[in-house]
């Protein structure tokens, strides 16, 4: 068996203050850090006493997880068990990157945004660096408003070509034609995040080999169906595990819509799904098409699905 686990525990709280963002510059209480501190131990210690299935894990909290020393540990520790395949998270960069020195490189993968007006570029782009040359794979990723254009084309330019730069559409924004061949341009798969999934009814990969989990153990098909499915400390997610359709209209958001099977995501980013970073990147010289585009990257037009 093999499984992949979002993780989101009750951690809320974010040092930046992006405008776009609920959770911007929200502080947590000192008892609800303790609390997502001792759910997340009782969770690695779940992850490193269930042996029969090989792991990957993603950590979705909904603030900045790695300005906390527990998740920097958890990051490490995970990574060195034989059965995890993949140990990810979600971040902002803020934090200093040199305690992945500590992690194996092989398993250990950052999910990582650029937040212009948050942080100076040349500062996000050392850390970038940093990565590199401790042998950590990333991914990169921006907010395609208009003002953060300029910035996501100093920050494609800088980067090395081997790291996947990725556009989020902004939450409730539609993108015109000029301006999504735009975004595109940085971005071959922008397409997919640009519009809505039509999802209901289509089958998905949530709830079979891949599951959200809440710091209480609650496990859930994925983060946007909130019906629980099991419980991953009274063994009740495994008999739960099952083929299913999806139960929601739409689907917009990547953590949720690359599991969609219509999709074929997983193949496209094979190897590096909770990272979000394609399986071919760059793509070679030899795959692209007359007009430039890579063949498999093409511009996508009309409903995603």
């Amino acid at each position: 068996m093999t499984l992949s686990i979002l993780y989101r525990g009750p951690l809320a709280s974010c040092n930046y203050d992006c405008p776009y963002c609920p959770f911007a510059k929200r502080h947590d209480p000192p008892e609800l850090l303790r609390a997502d501190r001792a759910e997340l131990a009782r969770f690695t210690g779940w992850v490193a006493a269930t042996t029969d299935v090989r792991l990957s894990v993603l950590f979705t909290p909904w603030g900045e997880a790695l300005t906390r020393s527990w998740y920097r540990e958890a990051m490490v520790s995970l990574s060195h068990l034989s059965h995890v395949d993949r140990v990810v998270v979600q971040t902002n960069l803020a934090a200093r990157v040199d305690w992945l020195a500590d992690a194996d490189p092989g398993s250990a993968a950052l999910w990582t945004t650029y937040h212009p007006g948050q942080v100076e570029r040349a500062r996000f782009l050392r850390r970038c660096a940093r990565l590199g040359e401790l042998g950590i794979r990333y991914s990169v990723g921006v907010v395609g408003l208009p003002e953060h254009l300029d910035e996501a084309r100093a920050l494609r330019a800088a980067l090395p070509p081997a790291v996947y730069l990725w556009v989020n559409a902004a939450e409730g924004r539609r993108y015109d034609a000029e301006e999504e061949a735009t975004w595109t341009a940085l971005d071959p798969h922008f397409g997919y995040s640009v519009r809505p999934h039509l999802s209901l009814g289509r089958p998905c990969h949530a709830g079979e080999t891949a599951v959200s989990v809440l710091g209480d153990g609650t496990v859930r098909r994925c983060h946007f169906i909130p019906a629980p499915i099991g419980n991953l400390y009274d063994g009740s997610w495994r008999a739960a595990l099952k083929p299913r359709a999806c139960g929601v209209a739409v689907c917009d958001c990547h953590i949720g819509y690359v599991h969609l099977k219509p999709l074929g995501l997983r193949d496209v980013f094979a190897g590096g799904v909770l990272e979000r970073i394609p399986a071919v990147w760059p793509p070679a010289a030899s795959t692209r098409r007359a007009d430039g585009w890579p063949k498999r990257l093409r511009p996508l037009t009309g409903n995603r699905c």
